[in-house]
Order: structure tokens, then sequence, then C-alpha cells
């Protein structure tokens, strides 16, 4: 039996929606663009929800609206897909990482608060926060700190109350990605609706999907607007065609994208349902395994929405060999996350080495993401649970 790594659930009625699409003139900015969009808002109980053709997009519009600029800061998380931080430098902006919280993964708040009062009060504390390669006198000034952009790493909420209250005592602005985290609720509150503005993402192994794509969800009217404009290549609503207002992107979602969207989402309920029982799978199956550590889940998070099913490899064990045997026996896995701050690029262009984010890269060197999807079954957990097991007996 070959395990994949994951699988979309596709079923005969989403099929069947993209199908459809193709029997209309509209394949782009149609009705079941507008239909998705409501049925969005309408789920997670935002006013507003503006579909665009990747998580990234949304992000990287989200960033364009709280008004970040040419060295401008947003302080994020370096544990996170490489998106969440490179959306910030597509404005010029400067990512200000801080380091997370080491049960969960994300962001740790208290010291979100002692980098925010750092770079707001300025003189010589600001250093400390800084990227390495922007610390000396040669490097460049830093602008105002606009945002905060917390992750919702594998599909739990980040603690938000406390940055909530930060944010509003300061004036900043609060993107969240919750890419990984759509249905998740935080304190009985839904993710995405807890700040300015929150960005979902529907690549194919995500808790839905619509192929590529993605929805940003705002209460703000004039976000709302925006978001529109700049993802149909700077077009205001009342431009005659070929007229642009401002900068815009090529970021729209198309018709047949949107139909399966819709056709997911009226049942991602039930999609979630069966990520949680696979998910509880792996927990009663692993429970007896002392080097494997299960996903520690926070009591703030009411409701938790399995996208990866991540352990910890614990000594005497060691996660790369772990990855090597399971391969061997053919069973896929992943490291999750590689530290943003250790990815070549952040490297060389902002001087980070080992040792900057302790936490983040203890999670990097021992966290496994295991084979998982709402359609797993229970025989193939068991494959990889009984795999890890043979493991066990060799260390």
């Amino acid at each position: 039996m070959r395990v994949p790594m994951s699988s979309p659930d596709v079923n005969d009625d989403d099929r069947q929606a993209v199908l459809e699409v193709l029997q209309t003139p509209y394949l782009s900015l149609g009705p079941r663009l507008a239909a998705f969009e409501q049925a969005a808002a309408e789920y997670v109980g935002s006013r507003f929800a503006v579909a665009v053709n990747s998580g990234t997009a949304g992000l990287h519009l989200a960033v364009i609206a709280a008004g970040v600029e040419e060295n401008d800061l947003v302080i994020t998380t370096p544990f996170s897909f490489v998106a969440s931080a490179n959306c910030i430098l597509y404005e010029r902006g400067i990512p200000i990482f801080v380091d997370v919280d080491p049960r969960t993964g994300n962001i740790d708040p208290a010291q979100v608060q002692e980098a925010v009062e750092a770079l707001l009060a300025g003189g010589g504390a600001v250093r400390r926060w800084l990227p390495p390669a922007l610390r000396g006198a040669a490097g460049r000034r830093p602008g105002k700190l606009r945002a905060i952009l917390p992750v919702h790493a594998f599909g739990q909420p980040a603690d938000m109350d406390p940055l909530i209250s930060l944010a509003c005592r300061h004036g900043l602005t609060i993107i969240e990605d919750a890419c990984e985290a759509i249905g998740a609720r935080y304190k009985f509150r839904m993710a995405g609706t807890l700040g300015d503005a929150g960005v979902f993402a529907f690549y194919p192994n995500k808790q839905m999907t619509t192929g590529e794509g993605g929805i940003i969800v705002t209460d703000r009217e004039d976000w709302d607007t925006l978001f529109r404009s700049l993802r149909n290549q700077g077009r205001d609503v009342f431009d005659a065609w070929l007229n642009h207002s401002r900068l815009g992107y090529n970021y729209r979602l198309d018709e047949m994208s949107a139909a399966l969207g819709l056709s997911q989402l009226r049942r991602l309920d039930e999609l979630l349902e069966k990520r949680q029982r696979v998910a509880d799978w792996y927990r009663e199956r692993l429970a007896d395994i002392p080097w494997i550590a299960t996903p520690y889940i926070a009591p703030t998070t009411t409701r938790m929405s399995w996208f990866v099913y991540v352990v910890r490899i614990m000594p005497p064990a060691e996660r790369n060999s772990v990855m090597a045997r399971l391969e061997e026996m053919g069973i896929p896995s992943r490291p999750y996350f590689s530290p943003i701050h250790l990815q070549p690029f952040y490297r060389r262009r902002f001087g980070y080495a080992e040792g900057d984010f302790p936490v983040t890269e203890e999670l990097g060197q021992t966290c496994l993401a295991l084979p998982f999807s709402g359609v797993m079954r229970e025989e193939e957990v068991d494959l990889v649970c009984d795999a890890l097991r043979r493991i066990g007996r060799n260390l």
C-alpha cells in the first residue's frame, strides 16, 4: 500500500459545479465568484470577502491596504511558510521576526509586546529587533511600524487577544494569515475575523480547495473596495474598460475555481470533521510512543482546523533519520516548517544565522508532517503508525 502525503476531497458535486461553468459565457468575474464570496463571508461572519488567485496574493493585498511602504516594519513569525514574510517584501517593507510559543509554534504575544514597545520607543532598543544586516550605522533607516501579521500555524489560531489589545493601544493593523486555518475558532470566534483582514488559502492539500486560490475577509468597506480594484489591474468600479485608477495586479480568481470553492464550502464542516477523525486516529495510535510528541492544542483553541498532522521527533530519535526510514518503507513525510530566517535568500539579504530564533529553529529540526488528509483511511494511519513503531525498536 502506497500512502499519499495528501489528497484533495473532491466529489461528484464538485466536478459537476466546474463542468457547469464551461457551459456558460462566464469564465472570469462572473456569478460563481460573487456567490462564492458571499458564501465565504457568511460562513466566517465577516461583512466582505474578496476572492483572489492564491493566499499569497491575498496577503500581499492586505499588506498594501495596511499602508506598508519602503522600510516600514511588520512584526511576524519566522516559523511559517515563506509567503507570510515575502508579502511584506513585495512592498519593500521589513519583516520583524519574533520567536514562537514552543507548544503551538504560533507567534509569542509576550515577545510581540516587547518588540512593539522597543520599536515605538526608538533609540538603542530598536537594534535588538531589526534584522542583523540592518543594525549597523550603514543599514537602512527603518520606517514606521505598521502592522502585526500573526500566522495560525497548522490550523490552530494564534493567541489573538493580547495582539488585538496591543494593536488597539498603538494604532497598528492586524493581518491574520489564516491560510492554514479556515473554520478554526479562537475562544469560539472564527479565525480570520479577529483582525483588520484575514486571508484563507485553497491549495489542493488544504481543508477545502479551489485548485489554486484564496480569499480575503474584512469588515472594512474601504478595504473591500480597494481589494477588488487591486486584484483586477487597479480598475475601480467606476473605471471604464482599460482605465486604471492605481497600480494593480492580475490576482483574479476564475469562475471554475470559484464554482469548485462554492461547492466545497457548502460541505466544509463535513470536510473538517473528516480531518478531525483522522487526527484522532493518529493521536490514539501514537500516544504510547515516547519519542513522538503529538500536537498540543491550546485551551484558547475551541475548534482546531486540521491542515496537516505535525508531530515532534524527540530524543533518542532524530527527525531526518526517521524521515529517511519512513521513505525506505514507502511512506512519505516532510519537515515542517523550515525556518524562514534560515532560508538562503533571507540569510543573504538580512544576515540571519543559526541561533537567532532558537525556539523556531528547534521546531524546524524536530517537526515532521505525516501523511494526512480527510480521505485518509484508518488502515493507512495504521500503516504509518506501525512503521514508526518499527523504527522505534531500533533506537
